[in-house]
């Protein structure tokens, strides 16, 4: 049983949480601390899996304790429980936690997060990789669609649909946007599988805020590893996910299905993306690995890191909260048969679209025939769609 530590401001709130959490009939191994203090005392002596810290009206000092969480404790995965739904309280949550809950908190929102949470250690057990992974706040965005939204959000007509427009082009500020737009710190009951809904959710003057904070979005400086072209991922993951889309919509699944298959397409190598980030140089011995045996991607990841961009990625989506199917795909798009859900749907979508995508260069081969043909789909019929 994985154990959370509870940190509230005061002890009247600490009482307060724990009366909520028995009434809810939680079964975590939970310990308890009233203040910053306190609980860095208590992770000194025992280690925890998941941190949930209430932040109080002035939570300046509990800011300060999570930031040091963070530099002491990287393999613990940080939510956050606000009643201030403000700027401020945002941009500064947003580089210090991984998943965001409003107060009064809803006792099933928070079990869910907690189980997501912790579910995510099944798709990553290297610790020392997942420590590396749950230290990225943010991940770098190509240059030029960074600079794109920043224009768009100082510009005196500044347009939400715009926005959301140029982020839903852009790997890293999509994966961001989902994480805070999907969150219950925002109010919104269900699971957001659209940048359009994203931005609708977070609002324009809190978008503007995020698009001009530091804290939020960067973007990659020159990347000078060979072989390795930044805009070429890019371009792959953007025309994955407008194929995917186009696939679920040609098979008439619902309006959220298609969104998702589009997110999960453009997000399904958001691994790699942490590897160019967190490990460049990892990276690029894949990336030679690769050229130079003529060894298959996901063997060459095994080789080199014991584990898989795919993984990766969809450990970091899994601990930020995304929705399951767009996991799902992330997780499964080079191997679907090994995913428990075996239905048409967004995983479906994700690995042909990233397959057929890739042309030439994976073929026919990057495609799982054998899971195809259990759900009937053939060879013409995915051919067609890459054509069109």
């Amino acid at each position: 049983m994985k154990k959370i530590l509870f940190v509230e401001d005061s002890v009247r709130d600490l009482r307060s949480l724990q009366r909520k959490l028995r009434k809810a009939g939680v079964e975590w191994k939970s310990a308890f601390a009233a203040g910053g203090p306190a609980a860095l005392e208590r992770l000194g002596r025992e280690k925890f899996r998941v941190l949930v810290a209430g932040i109080p009206e002035s939570g300046a000092e509990m800011f300060q304790f999570l930031g040091r969480v963070r530099e002491l404790y990287p393999h613990m995965v940080r939510i956050v429980v606000s009643g201030q739904l403000n700027h401020a309280v945002v941009l500064e949550s947003t580089g210090l936690a991984h998943q965001f809950l409003s107060k009064p908190f809803d006792p099933e929102a928070l079990r869910v997060a907690i189980d997501r949470a912790c579910s995510a250690e099944n798709l990553l057990q290297d610790e020392a990789l997942a420590k590396i992974v749950l230290e990225t706040g943010s991940l770098p965005s190509l240059p030029s669609l960074y600079a794109e939204v920043l224009q768009e959000a100082e510009s005196p007509g500044c347009s939400l649909d715009r926005i959301g427009e140029i982020i839903s082009k852009d790997v890293g500020m999509s994966a961001k946007i989902l994480q805070l737009a999907g969150s219950a710190f925002f109010g919104y009951p269900r699971r957001v599988t659209s940048i359009a809904k994203a931005v609708l959710v977070l609002g324009l003057e809190t978008i503007k805020a995020l698009v001009l904070s530091a804290k939020v979005f960067s973007r990659f400086e020159k990347i000078d590893l060979p072989g390795i072209c930044i805009a070429r991922l890019w371009d792959h993951s953007l025309a994955t996910g407008l194929m995917a889309r186009s696939m679920a919509t040609q098979k008439d699944l619902a309006q959220s299905t298609i969104d998702a298959a589009f997110m999960a397409g453009l997000l399904h190598d958001v691994g790699k993306l942490i590897l160019l980030d967190r490990l460049p140089g990892k990276y690029s011995e894949i990336n030679l690995m690769i050229n130079g045996s003529h060894c298959g991607l996901p063997d060459a990841e095994q080789k080199v890191l014991g584990t898989t961009h795919a993984q990766i990625g969809a450990y970091l989506m899994t601990v930020w909260g995304l929705c399951e199917p767009v996991i799902e795909a992330i997780a499964y798009h080079h191997c679907p048969s090994r995913c428990a859900n075996q239905g048409f749907g967004v995983l479906t979508a994700v690995h042909l679209a990233n397959a057929l995508e890739h042309g030439d260069d994976a073929g026919t081969d990057g495609l799982d025939h054998e899971y195809l043909d259990r759900l009937g789909v053939g060879l013409a019929e995915y051919s067609e769609t890459r054509a069109g």
